[in-house]
């Protein structure tokens, strides 16, 4: 539903004919979301605007990235819009105060694309308040954006932070209860910097970053001694294995550590000596518990051989 309904305004919005702004808005079924309702009725409010062409030094960028790299494929973008033009608009709010004039609420990738050409990027620009930016960030770019887990959990997080309920959440990010209760969970407990030296990890899925939840969880190491462990090169997904190799590691050899130690079953005293031994098996063990009676091992040992022809002729 969250897909059909922004794919339908984006097109209100990417069409060169601006809509007449006395027409009324879309009809939005009465058992939509409460927060979807919202952003369908600023997307028809943006749509009925024709878009603008903004000089990209105009804009600042939001400080709640729903990515953690722009940058990642963006020569495409840049190649795409060289040959054919921007097509569809980015969307951009108005800043008040020094700096500035615009925050960009989605659309980052096109204008850093239309930045490296040099050229003014279209976009629409809105009143919007930072929770409407922040709604219609979430639900353009999940339409949009393949996130990867971990973006999404930081970008969940951050929501949650700003003062969104788990059900608001829920409904813009398109996950269920429990989905985003393992996105925030690892977002929290996870150090923002080790995540960040990883990188997002697009084909990691979110076993690994659950596994990592864990062992940081239940080994306790600070995170300054886990931030050591990620590798400096490789790739995301690499860096985020080997992390997990080397904290299970950990826990392993601690847990070899901590195991009770067997001891050894006592050895069996020979009456009215200080002998005692145990046979096991193929093995026998002697052990002479006075100093002054050590003597008996060597007279033992040298007899050896006549106890064992002794035996052998017993057999026989």
């Amino acid at each position: 539903m969250k897909r059909d309904l922004l794919a339908k305004s984006l097109a209100q919005m990417g069409s060169k004919a601006a809509a007449d702004p006395a027409a009324p808005a879309p009809k939005v079924d009465e058992g939509t979301p409460r927060s979807l309702r919202s952003m369908s009725d600023v997307l028809a409010q943006v749509s009925s605007q024709s878009a603008q062409e903004i000089d990209v030094n105009d804009i600042a960028d939001s400080d709640i990235a729903d990515r953690f790299d722009v940058a990642e494929g963006l020569d495409d973008l840049v190649e795409s819009i060289r040959a054919s033009g921007q097509q569809l608009p980015a969307l951009l709010r108005y800043r008040h105060g020094p700096g500035p004039r615009y925050e960009v609420v989605y659309g980052r990738r096109r204008i850093a694309a239309c930045r490296r050409l040099d050229i003014k990027v279209k976009a629409f620009v809105k009143e919007m308040d930072r929770r409407e930016a922040l709604v219609s960030q979430a639900l353009e770019n999940s339409a949009r954006l393949e996130r990867s887990f971990i973006e999404q959990a930081i970008f969940a997080a951050r929501l949650e932070d700003e003062g969104f309920t788990r059900i608001e959440i829920g409904e813009v990010l398109a996950v269920d209860k429990g989905t985003l209760s393992k996105l925030i969970g690892v977002a929290r407990d996870v150090p923002s910097e080790v995540i960040y030296a990883i990188g997002a990890a697009h084909d990691a899925g979110r076993r690994p970053w659950l596994e990592l939840r864990r062992l940081m969880k239940d080994a306790g190491v600070p995170g300054h001694e886990v931030l050591a462990l990620v590798p400096q090169i490789g790739a995301p997904e690499d860096r985020l294995a080997v992390l997990i190799d080397a904290l299970q590691a950990r826990e392993a050899g601690k847990a070899r550590q901590q195991a009770p130690k067997t001891h050894a079953a006592p050895l069996t005293p020979v009456k009215g000596t200080p002998v005692a031994f145990k046979a096991r098996g193929k093995r026998l063990t002697i052990e002479v518990s006075e100093g002054r009676e050590e003597g008996f091992i060597g007279f033992v040992e040298e007899r050896l051989d006549r106890l064992y022809e002794e035996w052998k002729k017993s057999r026989y």
